[in-house]
């Protein structure tokens, strides 16, 4: 969860907002497949959930916060045959844009680690 504070209070956001936000802003990027499981976690909450039910856009996105600053880190797979260092930067700057937009929140980083090839 990330705490802000303003003149009038305090905003909680949820690190499952985060994921979903994160998720779908880089799901609509060119070349990306999906997204893939990057732990142990993740794994078995796929495994326990119903696939049929919905997208699972927080797969593979993990959020922290430091400071104010968000590290994402995000894990995917692509396209065969697609420019994988152009669909990372467009990866990167549309979830950096698409966070800073909707929460007003600065984004340090965004790690993005392509883990398969479809």
């Amino acid at each position: 969860m990330i705490k802000l504070e303003n003149p009038n209070g305090y905003i909680e956001i949820t690190n499952n907002y985060f994921a979903n936000l994160v998720g779908r802003a880089a799901q609509s990027c060119f070349g990306v497949t999906g997204m893939v499981n990057s732990n142990a976690y993740q794994n078995i909450k796929s495994a326990i959930k119903n696939k049929t039910s919905r997208e699972h856009y927080d797969q593979g996105v993990s959020v922290k916060s430091i400071n104010g600053n968000l590290t994402i880190d995000l894990h995917i797979s692509v396209s065969y045959g697609v420019n994988i260092s152009a669909i990372v930067e467009s990866i990167v700057n549309k979830v950096r844009y698409t966070v800073e937009e909707a929460t007003d929140l600065k984004v340090s980083k965004v790690n993005v680690y392509v883990d398969a090839l479809n």
